[in-house]
């Protein structure tokens, strides 16, 4: 862990920061000047996907995925229980749509069998709530502190399943050991008692890792650098639960899923974009998903955590593990031209900085690539994928350079609609010189075709809206992102704000849903998407509105249901949870459990 240590130090100096912004700002020049050169237009709206996914045991509980079990179309995510899939871009239609339904299925299959092999599974979920046997906190705050040279233990307690207490070296490459735990408790408190640890760049300076987060400094980096901001300790208040922790691991907890949608035309970019910070609190409110953090992160009566919980509690994860001295995750701002999709994150924070060559020259800069970093995986909100120097260099190709350091600050430009400059190239659509809407607040939906319904609802939508020349972009940001909020605690429930088709401003949400569903179906329509695919994918997003039901109500009446016949809060999950994953196997749609 020490030459890990070593590059997470760099990139906690203010020498690297200063570097690292200096290219940032020089490669971002090189990107708006394209982008108004008109470099960055293409032919057709294309569509692609990130999926993330969590491991469960035999029991229900989660678990670690091993190592093999990436050798498949899985990627590696920030902790050691997750994993994404994500999809080639393909064009919006029928075909293209087609495409992504069986990429995804097939992907979740080969990884679903590889991790079968293990005894283990991967649950198409939002929020894992069944922890390991030693429990959330411990799993959560299991640590190690390197002071330059020195690695205290573990903090993993006498009851955890990880962990190596005699000091001898494990696979995970940590040697010699001293304790750092502060409590009599094996560290499962919720943090006023335990170490404090605050990360620095100097050579003595403490550098923390995460035992059950991936070893790569990247990760690592990250996570110093928001405990560091927060001075030791990083709280999660969520109703009926206060939590504090020594690492953004409780991030963790969560996963997502992302469409992405490509705009063809570079000048019709910022009203896709802000259409689509309009569109947050419609869209999350039907597809809410992680009501409950597990039982033990909760001090409060169970009728009360299932009252007064959030619809989407994924969301206050994300933001309180990186939300520190400065809000990285949010709602963006509106973009006035595209070129703004580049110069937004130029401006933006940095976090974590690292440069090209470390890749390269290994820790101590002596030309080894044992650095940990591993450009080939997968995005995700707090770890968006590092550049991978095919990457990096196919710039060249369309005369742009090498953009490394500016793409890998977008990784960390968190914002629940991001605009993204380059992507994959989609024959007879685009090339690699392309500008997308990444749609972030979505919670993992429990069946494939629900996953792609949000995908496909989410590209007509939009399109929908833009080729209508809807007056949606009429409605103020500061109503957008009340909706949005308004969506997280209360789903469907939610008061929504939007602008009618007649320019009307209104908060009727039978008026809201019935605009979405019908310009999602325009926008469908205007890129030949049949009849039959569109009512395959949207007729059961719609029935949830028409029910008024999602995942995250449920949820909510199951555990209700459970603590009415005597279990406890933990039972009452453990019981919902096992359902939920059988319910999700057995049905193509959510609403086919109803």
């Amino acid at each position: 862990m020490t030459d890990h240590a070593v590059l997470v130090r760099r990139a906690l100096s203010a020498e690297t920061a200063g570097e690292f912004d200096r290219r940032v700002d020089e490669q971002g020049r090189r990107l708006t000047d394209a982008i108004e050169a008109g470099t960055f237009d293409n032919d057709a709206v294309t569509v692609g996907l990130e999926l993330e996914l969590y491991a469960v045991d035999g029991d229900g509980r989660l678990a670690e995925l091993p190592a093999d079990v990436f050798e498949g179309p899985a990627a590696k995510e920030l902790g050691v229980h997750n994993a994404e899939l994500n999809t080639a871009p393909s064009r919006l239609d029928d075909d293209g749509i087609r495409d992504q339904a069986e990429a995804i299925a097939a992907d979740l299959a080969a990884t679903r069998e590889r991790a079968r092999e293990h005894g283990l599974d991967v649950v198409l979920d939002a929020m894992w709530t069944v922890p390991p046997a030693g429990g959330t906190d411990a799993y959560l705050d299991d640590i190690t502190v390197d002071r330059g040279g020195a690695t205290d233990e573990w903090d993993s307690g006498e009851d955890s399943d990880r962990g190596d207490a005699s000091g001898e070296s494990d696979d995970s490459g940590v040697g010699d050991t001293s304790s750092v735990d502060g409590t009599d408790d094996g560290g499962r408190s919720a943090g006023a008692d335990r170490s404090r640890v605050v990360p620095g760049p100097g050579e003595g300076d403490p550098v923390v890792f995460a035992r059950n987060m991936r070893q790569d400094p990247r990760y690592a980096a990250l996570d110093n650098a928001a405990l560091g901001r927060a001075g030791g300790i990083l709280d999660l208040s969520v109703p009926g639960g206060e939590r504090s922790f020594r690492t953004i691991l409780f991030e963790s907890l969560a996963t997502s899923i992302q469409p992405h949608v490509q705009v063809p035309d570079a000048s019709a970019f910022p009203r896709y974009h802000n259409l689509a910070v309009r569109t947050l609190g419609p869209v999350l409110a039907l597809a809410t998903n992680s009501p409950f953090l597990p039982a033990d992160c909760y001090d409060a009566d169970p009728e009360r955590v299932v009252e007064e919980g959030h619809h989407e509690l994924r969301v206050a994860a994300f933001e309180q593990a990186m939300n520190r001295g400065f809000r990285k995750v949010r709602v963006p701002a509106d973009l006035d031209a595209a070129t703004d999709a580049v110069d937004h994150v130029v401006a933006d924070d940095t976090y974590g900085p690292f440069l090209h060559e470390w890749l390269d020259e290994g820790a101590n800069g002596g030309g080894g690539d044992d650095t940990g970093v591993d450009p080939a995986e997968g995005d995700r909100e707090t770890s968006d994928r590092e550049p991978s120097d095919t990457e990096a260099s196919s710039a060249d190709d369309t005369g742009l350079g090498d953009c490394w350091e500016f793409e890998y600050k977008r990784g960390s430009f968190w914002r629940w609609v991001r605009g993204v400059a380059r992507g994959d190239a989609v024959e007879g659509a685009c090339d690699e010189r392309s500008l997308r809407v990444e749609y972030r607040p979505l919670p993992t939906q429990p069946t494939v075709r629900d996953v792609v319904g949000f995908q496909v609802l989410t590209a007509g939508l939009l399109h929908g809206l833009a080729a209508a020349d809807h007056p949606l972009c009429e409605l103020p940001w500061d109503d957008a992102e009340r909706s949005f909020y308004a969506a997280v605690e209360d789903g469907l429930a939610a008061d929504l704000a939007w602008v009618t088709a007649d320019g009307e401003y209104t908060t009727d949400s039978d008026a809201v849903f019935a605009e979405v569903f019908a310009h999602a179906r325009r926008g469908l329509d205007d890129q030949g998407v049949s009849r039959s695919v569109r009512e395959r994918y949207l007729d059961p997003l719609e029935a949830r509105w028409e029910r008024g039901t999602t995942p995250s109500m449920w949820k909510r009446r199951r555990v209700r249901a459970a603590l009415a016949d005597g279990a406890d809060l933990a039972g009452a999950l453990a019981r919902m949870q096992r359902e939920y994953a059988a319910l999700s196997r057995e049905h193509e749609t959510f609403v086919d459990w109803l």
